[in-house]
């Protein structure tokens, strides 16, 4: 197991590949494990990193008091570890929320941002009745006695989990720690990036499944009017977690930009 001493955090890593540095970030309720499609195809032209934030997967468990911007740096310091910067900087669900702040703090550090299947915080990109329904189902599935606890998120894929990777989101699921996923949730329902989204000046790629019901499509398009000259790539059939159910257009996708703009 490779792992970066952050701040007395042992923060753990899968890499694979050589060539120009993508950094992919999962969402969560999961961890590296969910850009396994993605290190196995991509790692001929590219160094691929994923790593497990912490609090989840092989990583040290998460502070009690960590912020978005703690998130952001502990990355920054695995970047820097790992003389990956300036990388391509790609982030699902909650990652995307991250590569954001990520970039908020360390633009340096950013050839490009992908962000798919994400939001600007749902403060920042839901209306505020789907933020207070989210947060109440949150509550709920946290409240779950430890036997009954289930961290599944409702509306992850457009149809049935693809087969391949049920026994692979099973063993995320299993590992999902309640604390980490409490902090998650609580810091995603409260975190407004509106702000940012103008300000960014590297080439972003939005990458969006086309039936995701998590972050519709329309969250989509306020990306693509705020971010100058983001560029969009719908993944037909797809659902929230599109990297998984569509993982041939995902990667061409990610490919073609990361070829594009290295």
């Amino acid at each position: 197991m490779a792992t970066v001493q952050v701040s007395g955090l042992e923060v753990a890593y899968d890499r694979a590949g050589e060539g120009p540095p993508v950094v992919f970030l999962h969402g969560a309720a999961s961890d590296a494990r969910l850009w396994r499609p993605q290190l196995d195809v991509l790692a001929d032209a590219f160094t691929v990193v994923a790593w497990d934030e912490p609090g989840a997967g092989r990583s040290s468990d998460l502070p009690g008091s960590y912020g978005l911007p703690d998130y952001a740096d502990c990355l920054a310091a695995v970047v820097e570890s790992l003389r990956l910067g300036p990388a391509h900087i790609a982030g699902l669900s909650w990652g995307g929320t991250l590569a954001l702040e990520f970039y908020r703090h360390h633009a340096d550090l950013v050839t490009t941002l992908i962000l798919a299947d994400t939001y600007a915080g749902w403060k920042g990109s839901l209306p505020a009745r789907e933020v207070q329904a989210r947060v109440e189902g949150a509550r709920r599935m946290l409240a779950a006695p430890p036997d009954e606890f289930d961290p599944t998120l409702p509306g992850l894929f457009a149809g049935e989990p693809p087969a391949a990777y049920v026994p692979l989101l099973d063993a995320m699921s299993a590992a999902v720690r309640p604390d980490t996923l409490r902090a998650q949730l609580l810091l995603m329902a409260e975190a407004d990036q509106r702000d940012l989204l103008p300000t960014v000046s590297v080439p972003t790629l939005l990458l969006w499944g086309e039936q995701d019901v998590r972050s519709p499509l329309a969250v989509a398009r306020q990306f693509q009017e705020a971010i100058p000259h983001a560029e969009l790539v719908v993944v037909p059939g797809a659902g929230h977690v599109s990297n998984l159910e569509r993982p041939q257009e995902f990667n061409r996708a990610v490919r073609g930009f990361c070829h594009a703009h290295s």
